[in-house]
C-alpha cells in the first residue's frame, strides 16, 4: 500500500470541519513554521523535498518560491491556482470538498515563507459548492486564530480570501488568472516580466496549485528530506491522480511517484483494470493538454522497459514515444473508442476556450475543430491528416501562453500513433459514422510496432 500524504483522513466524518481536522494533526505545520522556522527555512525545506509543481508545469515549487522579488515595503502575495479546467482532471476540487482545511492550512504556511500579508485561491467560477465550503473553513480557522492578526501570538498576519473565477479555461494560465483577479478580461500577459517581479497588482507573486500547495504541509510536518524519500529520482513525493475513462474504479487515487503504470491501470488497489472484460487501446495520462498515447507504448517504453508514473518515465521518447504527467487527469480508453472522435471533441473543447488573443491559435484551433469534424462525419480527404499535423506545427510554440500547444499536442500525437484509423474514417465514410474503427494493433507487442516504424 501506498503511504497517504494529502489523503490520509480523507474518509473520516467530519473531516471538513476544523474541530476533527485539529484532531488528527491539522494546523501542526502552521504552529511548527511560526513558531520554530523563519521563512527562508520554509522554502528551503521545499526545496529539500524536491516537490515539483503538481498543476501540470512539474517546475520545482521550492525553487518557484526562491525566485521572488523582495523590496523593501512593497506588497508580496500568494495566489492559488484552484482553476482546476483541465478535461480529465478533477484531483483539485476533491481536496478543496472533502478536506479544505488542508489547503488552507498550506495556504498559511505558504504565505508566511513568501512573507505574503495577504493571498487568494482563485476558484473556477462553476464550482460555486467549493467555493462555499472553502469560505466555510476559512472562517473556522479565522475564529481559532490561525488567520488574521498576529497568528498564534506571532508578529506574521494574514487575510486569506475566495476569488470565484471568470469561467474560462484560459485563466488557469497565471498570468490570464492575474488578470481576471484584477477584474479584468482573463487574456494572458506577455512574459517577462514574471510574476515572481510583476504580478497581481504588479507586485511580486507566486501562484501555485491546490495540490502543490496542500503538499507543503506534510512537507513541513515530516521535513524535506523524508518526503524526498518518497518517489523515484527527481520525482518526488505522492501525486494525485484522477483517474477516468473506461476503468472498473474511477476515482481520486494517490500513489508515490514511480509507480508502475500497469500496477496502477490493473491492481485492485488503484483502477482495478479496464471495465467490461475490454482492452486497452490509448490513455491520456495527463488530462486533455497532454500527447495521446496507444496501448503498447503506454506500458512500456520505446525500450521496452516497464514504463512508470513519474514525470521523466511518461516523458521517455519525447513526444515520438512518450507523453507528459501534466495535472494528472488520467484518461483510459477501451477498444470500442473512437480515436478521430476523441481528438475532434479535445479540439472543440480548445477552439471554444482559445481567448483570441493570438492568431495561431485562435484561426488554428478554429481549422483543426473544423477538419476533424468532417473527418468524424465522413467527409474527410486523405490529405486532411497532413493538414492537420501542419496547422498543429504552426500553432505549437507561436503563442503567449501554452494554450496553443495544449491544442496541438492532442491532434499531432493522435495523428502520429492512430493516422490508420484516420484513414480509414476517409475510406469507410458511412462506416464511420455508425461504428468504430476497432482496436487494430494498438495494444500488440512493441516489437511489431518498431519493426513498423523502422
Amino acid at each position: 500500500m501506498a503511504r497517504k500524504l494529502l489523503l490520509e483522513h480523507i474518509n473520516v466524518p467530519g473531516i471538513n470541519t476544523f474541530d476533527v481536522y485539529r484532531s488528527k494533526g491539522g494546523y501542526a505545520a502552521v504552529e511548527k513554521a511560526l513558531k520554530t522556522l523563519t521563512p527562508d527555512e520554509v522554502v528551503e525545506e521545499v526545496k529539500k523535498s524536491g516537490l515539483r509543481g503538481r498543476g501540470g508545469a512539474g517546475f520545482p515549487t521550492g525553487m518557484k518560491w526562491s525566485f521572488l522579488a523582495k523590496p523593501e515595503g512593497v506588497e508580496r502575495y500568494l495566489v492559488c491556482n484552484a482553476d482546476e479546467s483541465e478535461p480529465g482532471t478533477f484531483k483539485d476540487r476533491y481536496l478543496m470538498t472533502y478536506i479544505p482545511h488542508l489547503l488552507i492550512e498550506g495556504m498559511i504556511v505558504a504565505s508566511f515563507a513568501l512573507g505574503a500579508k495577504t493571498s487568494y485561491i482563485y476558484v473556477r467560477g462553476e464550482m460555486m459548492p467549493q467555493i462555499r465550503i472553502l469560505e466555510k473553513a476559512i472562517a473556522e480557522a479565522k475564529a481559532k486564530g490561525f488567520l488574521g492578526k498576529n497568528i498564534l501570538g506571532t508578529d506574521y498576519s494574514l487575510e486569506l480570501y475566495v476569488q470565484p473565477g471568470g469561467g474560462a479555461y484560459i485563466c488557469g494560465e497565471e498570468t490570464a488568472l492575474l488578470e481576471s483577479l484584477e477584474g479584468k478580461r482573463g487574456n494572458p500577459r506577455i512574459k517577462p516580466p514574471f510574476p515572481a517581479i510583476a504580478g497581481l497588482y504588479g507586485c511580486p507573486t507566486v501562484v501555485n496549485n491546490v495540490e502543490s500547495i496542500a503538499a507543503v504541509v506534510p512537507i513541513i510536518n515530516e521535513g524535506g528530506d523524508e518526503y524526498a524519500k518518497l518517489g523515484i529520482g527527481r520525482s518526488t513525493g505522492t501525486k494525485l491522480i484522477s483517474a477516468g475513462g473506461n476503468l472498473k474504479k474511477p476515482g481520486v487515487y494517490e500513489i508515490d511517484l514511480g509507480l508502475p503504470v500497469e500496477e496502477f491501470l490493473y491492481s485492485d488497489e488503484y483502477c482495478g483494470g479496464i471495465a467490461n472484460g475490454k482492452r486497452l487501446k490509448a490513455v491520456v495520462a495527463g488530462g486533455s493538454s497532454v500527447p495521446i498515447l496507444p496501448a503498447n507504448l503506454f506500458m512500456k517504453t520505446i525500450n521496452n522497459e516497464p514504463r512508470l508514473m513519474s514525470y521523466e518515465s511518461l516523458a521517455d521518447g519525447g513526444f515520438v514515444s512518450g507523453t507528459m504527467m501534466g495535472s494528472g487527469g488520467f484518461i483510459a480508453y477501451d477498444e470500442d473508442q473512437c480515436i478521430v472522435r476523441n481528438t475532434w471533441n479535445f479540439a472543440r473543447f480548445y477552439h471554444h476556450e482559445s481567448c483570441g488573443q493570438c492568431s495561431p491559435c485562435r484561426e488554428g484551433t478554429g481549422w483543426m475543430e473544423k477538419v476533424l469534424h468532417r473527418l468524424e462525419y465522413g467527409h474527410g480527404k486523405m490529405s486532411d491528416m497532413d493538414l492537420l499535423v501542419d496547422v498543429s506545427k504552426k500553432i505549437e510554440g507561436n503563442t503567449i501562453c501554452p494554450l496553443g500547444d495544449a491544442a496541438a499536442w492532442p491532434v499531432a500525437s493522435a495523428i502520429r500513433h492512430f493516422r490508420d484509423e484516420f484513414e480509414w474514417h476517409v475510406t469507410h465514410p458511412h462506416e464511420a459514422t455508425t461504428r468504430n474503427f476497432g482496436i487494430a494493433h494498438y495494444a500488440d507487442p512493441l516489437p511489431k510496432l518498431e519493426a513498423t516504424a523502422s
